[in-house]
């Protein structure tokens, strides 16, 4: 809560404290700005300034107030009075730079301060200004000026060091990496080196900063002498810090005996620290592989004694475990896991000791004794049940289920546990299970019992989460339910029938069951992101949008989950929504490059240096995101494909989003993709998860659609940028304009989609599977099926047929005149193949069961994309025929030789412009129709099974189904009013 006076917005807080006449007289104009009653801030500042010409601040108050009411040119103006001034007093400095942040202007800001530091140079707050404002942008090599000159004037070890940091940054951001080695990173060490020398080193931030060049100059022997020694000494701020540096080093210089030692030497003070058990085994097979053998006299090593056998390594993983075993409670898990992960190690390297640490089944049983209860358990024991020989696993599993503490209950013959600890091993042994493989080998009837066991068990777990509030109704909206993932399994084994089988009633009681656990558990993700999964698989966009917002995704989610999302935003027909969703995402990755800059700025103040190169390569990591890329371009293609009629709309549209059809925007050798592939629980043993080759197709399969949209939208730009009537190739004009590439741009895009056309029909050949809870594949397949994509290569083949005609004239262009009628037939034929692949209903009822028909809505929005691409090149048509018909019509007048021969491209238009009308007429009727039908469908009497549902499920099935049908009438709606204005655009096609 805020405290009566704070500030809510930077303005108030950037003035500080009200202590002149002038900052009186502007109180009123800040309190307006801060309350965002900004109309009232620009009255206030009229009126100060009526009185006070020369008060600069309340004019660049007023700027900010008008910047806000969206006149950004009229503020750019006003604070440009006030910049060419050259102020120096804090409140229009602090205004300004304010109102140039709003604006996106950083670079304006380093100007403000470079001539405010002219006239005042020996001011330490001007000199911090400016060189924080060289930061924004990324001014390293000013910024070690400006860092120096002010260590100059107030010699504070911060100063010298943020010039020191800025050395190190244009070593990072160098291209030549030579330069950075023998240049910047030299000179930076020997900066600080005169501070050591001089003993003038106070602070941490100064340490680190000495050993992270060090580290980047390769100098790793030195670095581990920095931090062992003196100077180590300050490094305090995280725990085991100097250990960590050490550790590393020791890695770095292939010093495998240190860190053997320094490994075994925190375990006997933490044997609960996993990433030193890690260290101790990676450094114990290097030392014996080495045939390291401990020095006669004196110590193993500087940190101690070194473990060099497996036999010592097994002896003191066992001590550990002694020392836990004797403890009786609380033990830690670490010792025991340390064995089995001993094991592994030793498996695969085929080492005989193995057998020594005894059977991996019974380890695992003994550890599921004492850990079972705990939800970690199955996490921990997962990764290792590759132990397990194929004829254990169900020994295995049935060992565990004998020590779950079970009680009969009334309901019928499941056993059900008395408290939430019995529920959590129960729930273990049946997550293990499935792991193991165990849950798809059953056979249909089976798996439907446990799927009915898992529900009952479900729905009786239940009741331990009305225990956590005295007053015994539930617990809170953000906690989870204890039995949440026997729903959660249930739901896996459905999805698994529906592969199997096909039948589609599996998937619909999923997303009952689904529905149900989202009414107990509102916060449930796993739920959720199943149901988005499984909604968009069927076509139905509508749910998911408001079921992606309560995912609550924060920050770098956007780019790591959004696929999820955006792969169907445009696919599914529902536009508005689907602007939406790339909105939300935009928003993300547009801020990120202001955000960054804000941390960096934060991270220099501080003194956290080795933050600073972290936010850089963050930074470049969003800005390189295959996601953003994706969503960028989607979003874009949409706009044009919603506001883009005609050919002049195109234009305009084109030119708004600045769009540069000879430029590629897209990083392709320097793609990333940060998609989490995993963020959907799974328990499917490995062979079924997705393996790093899928993982590694995904991401062919994603840059190829990708390379095919992109190339659609520039070859719109360049479209919107043919020129008519033609400029002469060798005018001045023409190269003053440079619309003499225009058609040039437009055949090499054509000859590059093309051939991305033909890498991606290969690649859909191959009819590559990911599984279900593994990427979703790309609208690649299904666009190149419908025939859409070749479409609308077609169409823009034709554009560039009319622009060798525009140029040429009609007497020399015979050839290209046959051609371009081709094109009209051809284009109309592929038109109503697309529409045959439409055709059908959306829910298809057959024998009573519903069976949901999502190509035929992906199909009928490549139809209408397909319409529109096809419209801007006949409108393009239309305006390069207008004038040469009109031109032999006037020649006939002059000539009265009215038995002059009319080329046939003329009427062939005509015919094609009105076949397309009919097409669309026909499109339309079809759209109707499945609206018609689909309103008049009852689901209310549509059985799932052959036996009867409980009322509950039959409730929350029957929501789903109606979510399904109100999502595919909300999208043939959006389809049909979008097809409507362009039938109408048809009729100004005329010629």
């Amino acid at each position: 809560m805020r405290t009566p006076g704070t500030p809510i917005s930077p303005i108030m807080a950037a003035r500080g404290h009200v202590q002149d006449p002038n900052d009186r007289r502007l109180r009123p104009i800040y309190d307006y700005l801060d309350n965002g009653n900004n109309k009232m801030a620009i009255q206030q500042a009229d009126k100060l300034l009526k009185k006070h010409k020369d008060l600069h601040c309340a004019k660049v108050l007023k700027a900010i107030g008008l910047q806000r009411t969206g006149k950004q040119d009229e503020a750019f103006s006003l604070a440009q009075e006030v910049a060419v001034l050259e102020p120096t007093d804090d409140n229009s400095l602090q205004a300004l730079t304010i109102l140039y942040r709003e604006m996106h202007r950083p670079e304006l800001v380093t100007k403000l301060y470079e001539a405010a530091v002219k006239k005042v140079p020996s001011s330490e707050e001007y000199h911090s200004h400016l060189f924080m404002a060289y930061a924004r942008v990324g001014e390293y090599k000013k910024m070690q000026q400006a860092g120096m000159a002010l260590y100059k004037i107030v010699p504070k070890n911060p100063y010298y060091f943020w010039s020191v940091m800025s050395l190190v940054m244009q070593a990072i951001s160098a291209d030549d990496e030579k330069l950075s080695k023998t240049m910047f990173l030299p000179l930076a060490e020997r900066m600080v080196e005169k501070m050591v020398k001089e003993e003038k080193i106070e602070a941490e931030a100064e340490v680190q900063l000495y050993f992270m060049i060090l580290e980047r100059l390769g100098k790793y022997m030195e670095a581990l002498e920095v931090v062992r020694g003196q100077l180590g000494e300050k490094l305090t701020s995280e725990l085991q810090s100097r250990e960590n540096k050490c550790m590393a080093l020791y890695k770095k210089l292939d010093r495998w005996p240190e860190c053997n030692a320094l490994s075994r030497k925190l375990l006997l003070k933490n044997p609960d620290d996993w990433q030193f058990y890690l260290s101790y085994f990676d450094s114990l097979f290097h030392v014996i592989d080495e045939s390291w053998s401990p020095p006669e006299e004196g110590e193993h090593s500087v940190e101690g004694e070194v473990e060099a056998t497996v036999a010592q390594a097994i002896r003191f993983v066992e001590d550990r475990i002694c020392m836990e075993d004797g403890k009786g409670t609380r033990q830690l898990r670490g010792p025991y896991l340390a064995r089995l992960e001993l094991i592994q190690r030793l498996r695969h390297r085929s080492s005989p000791e193995e057998h020594q640490l005894g059977d991996p089944l019974e380890l695992m049983f003994q550890y599921f004794v004492k850990f079972g209860d705990k939800p970690c358990c199955i996490s921990d024991l997962k990764i290792y049940l590759d132990l397990l020989t194929p004829d254990q696993h169900v020994q295995f599993i049935n060992r565990l289920m004998e020590t779950v503490p079970l009680s009969t209950a009334v309901e019928g013959s499941v056993a059900l546990p008395a408290d939430t600890k019995a529920l959590q091993r129960h729930l273990c042994v049946v997550q293990l299970a499935r792991s193991l493989g165990l849950h798809h080998s059953m056979d249909t009837p089976h798996r439907l019992g446990l799927i009915d066991e898992l529900k009952a068990r479900y729905r009786h777990g239940l009741e331990f989460g009305k225990l956590r509030l005295p007053s015994g109704k539930s617990c809170l909206k953000t906690e989870l339910q204890y039995s949440d993932m026997y729903c959660l399994l249930a739901a896996h084994l459905y999805v698994d029938l529906w592969k199997e089988t096909g039948e589609e009633w599996r998937l619909w009681q999923c997303l009952g069951l689904l529905e149900e656990g989202l009414t107990h558990s509102p916060s449930n993700a796993q739920f959720k992101l199943l149901l988005v999964l499984i909604f968009c698989g069927l076509g139905a966009f509508e749910p998911v949008v408001d079921l992606y917002s309560s995912l609550d995704a924060k920050h770098i989610q956007h780019d790591t989950i959004g696929y999820l999302l955006t792969r169907y935003a445009g696919s599914l027909g529902q536009f508005a929504a689907a602007s939406q969703s790339c909105n939300f995402s935009l928003r993300f990755f547009h801020s990120n490059q202001k955000d960054t800059s804000e941390y960096i700025i934060q991270a220099y103040k501080y003194g956290a240096f080795e933050k600073i190169p972290e936010f850089i390569a963050f930074r470049n990591r969003l800005n390189r995101s295959l996601h953003f890329a994706q969503v960028r371009t989607e979003r874009m293609l949409l706009d044009l494909f919603l506001e883009a009629n005609i050919l002049s709309s195109l234009e305009e549209n084109v030119k708004s989003m600045g769009l540069c059809p000879e430029e590629e925007d897209i990083p392709w050798a320097d793609m990333r993709d940060n998609r989490d592939l995993t963020v959907l629980t799974s328990w499917d043993p490995k062979d079924r998860q997705l393996s790093e080759e899928q993982r590694r197709l995904s991401l062919e399969e994603e840059a190829l659609w990708l390379r095919i949209r992109s190339l659609t939208l520039r070859l719109a730009g360049s479209l919107a940028g043919l020129s008519h009537p033609v400029t002469p190739k060798n005018s001045e004009k023409a190269s003053e304009n440079g619309m003499a590439s225009k058609p040039d741009t437009l055949r090499s895009l054509l000859k590059q989609l093309e051939t991305a056309l033909e890498t991606g029909r290969a690649f859909t050949e191959r009819k590559i599977q990911y599984p279900f809870l593994g990427p979703p594949s790309t609208r690649l397949s299904p666009a190149l099926a419908s025939g859409s994509c070749q479409c609308q290569a077609s169409a823009f083949h034709l554009a560039s047929d009319l622009h060798d005609l525009d140029t040429l004239g009609l007497e020399d262009t015979t050839e290209v005149q046959t051609r371009i009628g081709n094109s009209f037939k051809s284009l109309l034929a592929q038109l109503k193949e697309i529409f045959n692949k439409c055709k059908g209903d959306l829910l298809e009822v057959k024998d009573s069961r519903c069976k949901a028909m999502p190509a035929l809505l992906e199909n009928l929005v490549f139809f209408v994309e397909t319409v529109c691409v096809v419209l801007w090149v006949s409108s393009y048509c239309g305006s390069v025929l207008r004038p040469l018909k009109s031109s032999i019509q006037k020649k006939k007048k002059k000539k009265k030789d009215a038995s002059a021969t009319t080329p046939a491209v003329f009427s062939g238009y005509q015919e094609y412009t009105a076949a397309l009308q009919t097409l669309l007429s026909e499109v339309l009727d079809h759209v109707k129709g499945l609206e018609i039908a689909l309103t008049a469908l009852k689901l209310e009497g549509l059985t799932l099974e052959e036996h009867a549902l409980s009322e509950d499920e039959q409730k929350f099935t029957k929501t789903v189904m109606e979510k399904v049908q109100s999502s595919y009438l909300r999208s043939l709606q959006e389809v049909g009013e979008l097809l409507k204005k362009r039938a109408d655009t048809m009729k100004s096609l005329k010629i």
